[in-house]
């Protein structure tokens, strides 16, 4: 397999294992608890490090999902008490924990087999070159890591689906029907963890709170169902990823810097162009309305008296060039007709004003 494919597939399972969680995250308000959790668990690795003395895989997703978890609870604990917000919460827990595993770096594992660089930025471009082999097979450990959560986080959401659901739009709801919000609660976050620490070698921190964030924030503006936002967010990350190695290989720059760039790019143009949500989208919208208003506004006055454009103009208030926008829309589609020197609504017009009424 090229070393292109192995990038390629490596930032796509990322993507998908990042952005099925983060969909969620979102829903809940809790994107930036995912930000939080995502360095959190920092110290976490780090600890379980110094007790085995192992990078192997077990005793590291444990320590980042204690941590996690850890993380979460001080964060609501501190809410619970209403003297401290969510934002300031985060603010409190998160750079703490964080500076924790960042010293305990510098002080013990410094140019080991941990180093701050690898955490918080990975390296996606040198996936291929940290192999096992499988069946006499060459295969890249970290495609494999990411497979095997995106994989993970596939199952987590199709088989929990429902509860999750429920327990983001209707925690009341949820727990008359027996699901435990807090338990689905617990097993999301414990999910973030778990997918952030296996996404750090080969992508870092950075990365991951892209790809947890970004692309659901960019599927949301795009549609309002659960399902298609899970289905949108997954393919604005694979996309994100693609475009980013190709501009970086031909840009020449940092491949995993270049995707999150991508991604915020595609975040941009929906920005700007969601057909409902939208920038673009929402002045249209509302020009369109606010045109619609004024020529229900000459129609009524019309439906109550006939009159000329001069009357209008009294009447209304309004500059003599807006009143002839108005005017000569209502002649273009129909809407009014001249009795001698007035104007009247035609049945069209009328039908028109009692649908705006409507």
């Amino acid at each position: 397999m090229s070393d292109s494919l192995v990038i390629l597939l490596t930032g796509a399972f990322a993507a998908v294992a990042c952005s099925l969680l983060g969909t969620f995250l979102l829903l809940r308000g809790m994107s930036l608890v995912g930000d939080a959790v995502s360095h959190a668990v920092l110290p976490g690795i780090v600890v379980a490090f110094l007790l085995t003395h192992s990078v192997s895989a077990l005793p590291v997703v444990l320590g980042a999902a204690a941590v996690g978890l850890l993380t979460v609870f001080l964060i609501e604990t501190l809410v619970k008490t209403r003297r401290v917000k969510a934002d300031a919460s985060i603010a409190i827990v998160f750079p703490a924990l964080f500076a924790l595993g960042v010293l305990l770096i510098a002080r013990f594992l410094d140019q080991k087999d941990l180093d701050l660089d690898c955490v918080l930025f990975g390296e996606i471009t040198f996936a291929g070159l940290d192999t096992v082999r499988i069946l006499g097979a060459e295969v890249s450990q970290p495609m494999l890591v990411l497979g095997g959560a995106m994989v993970v986080n596939l199952a987590f959401v199709f088989l929990f689906y429902k509860e999750l659901k429920l327990a983001t739009f209707d925690a009341a709801l949820a727990s008359a029907l027996g699901i435990s919000p807090v338990l689905i609660h617990y097993l999301l976050m414990g999910a973030v963890s778990v997918t952030t620490v296996a996404s750090f070698e080969a992508i870092g921190a950075v990365l991951v709170v892209a790809f947890l964030i970004v692309p659901a924030a960019t599927a949301h503006l795009l549609t309002d169902r659960l399902w298609l936002m899970l289905v949108l967010s997954a393919a604005i990350g694979i996309a994100s990823a693609a475009t980013g190695y190709v501009t970086a290989i031909a840009l020449n720059v940092s491949v995993s810097g270049m995707m999150a760039a991508a991604m915020g790019a595609f975040f941009v143009v929906t920005w700007l162009l969601a057909p409902r949500e939208g920038v673009i989208g929402r002045f249209v919208a509302r020009r369109r309305a606010r045109e619609r208003f004024a020529l229900a506004l000459v129609l009524e006055r019309l439906a109550r008296q006939p009159a000329d454009e001069s009357e209008l103009m009294k009447d209304l208030a309004w500059p003599r060039e807006r009143l002839g926008e108005v005017v000569a829309t209502l002649r273009r589609n129909g809407l009014v007709e001249l009795a001698g020197a007035a104007m009247r609504p035609t049945p069209m017009g009328l039908g028109f004003l009692s649908a705006t009424a409507a």
